[in-house]
């Protein structure tokens, strides 16, 4: 089987440059017009099923594929971004003001150290991981998986090489991330964070929150 994963179109937080997290922010009109593009690319895949995150962001995005595609969505709640506590809503430049320490471990990559109010990069990887074994168990053969920037990244590390770099770097804003699952347990990156369909759209050069 293959897994499209998608991250969602621009936020209205991505364009302000503000951490998110869980918090439940629609798509800016840029991120709809990402949202078109992504449908159109997809239109050209044979997929069978949709599956989404409930969070704004992700769900529009998932709603103009599935208007596109003729799909009903199934959500799943453990596709969420990470909650990041105490940052979320915040510009980034606030938060390493305001919470120095905590920026700090969290910039570190830490994968047990939790934002006062959140949970850990190892707590997502495990819930990511578990709702990506599930999707592959249910026996479609082409799925396109509408998410987050952080979850996508930290759940695809666990169970493929990603390129040459950080251990978990950021997917850019309305990019396709495919791996195939051979249903043996072997995982396969095929291709990493295309943003080849947003050519006539752009990038929105926003974090990976």
């Amino acid at each position: 089987m293959f897994l499209y994963c998608v991250r969602h179109g621009e936020s209205v937080h991505n364009a302000e440059g503000r951490i998110q997290g869980q918090s439940d922010i629609p798509l800016s009109d840029f991120g709809r017009r990402q949202g078109e593009a992504i449908a159109a690319a997809l239109a050209e895949l044979p997929i069978g099923a949709i599956y989404a995150s409930p969070l704004l962001r992700a769900l529009e995005t998932a709603q103009i594929v599935a208007r596109r595609l003729g799909l009903p969505i199934r959500i799943d709640p453990r596709l969420k971004e990470i909650h990041v506590g105490v940052f979320q809503n915040r510009l980034r430049s606030e938060v390493a003001e305001l919470y120095p320490e905590a920026f700090a471990r969290w910039t570190a990559g830490e994968p047990d150290f939790a934002v006062p109010g959140g949970e850990s990069r190892r707590a997502l990887q495990e819930r990511g991981c578990a709702a990506f074994r599930e999707i592959a168990a249910a026996g479609h053969e082409h799925v396109a998986v509408i998410a987050h920037g952080r979850l996508l990244a930290v759940t695809l590390a666990a169970f493929v090489p990603v390129p040459a770099g950080p251990a978990t770097p950021s997917l850019e804003n309305a990019s396709i991330t495919t791996v195939r699952f051979d249903g043996d347990g072997c995982w396969e990156l095929t291709a990493y964070n295309r943003v080849d369909h947003l050519r006539h759209v752009g990038l929105s050069g926003a974090g990976d929150l």
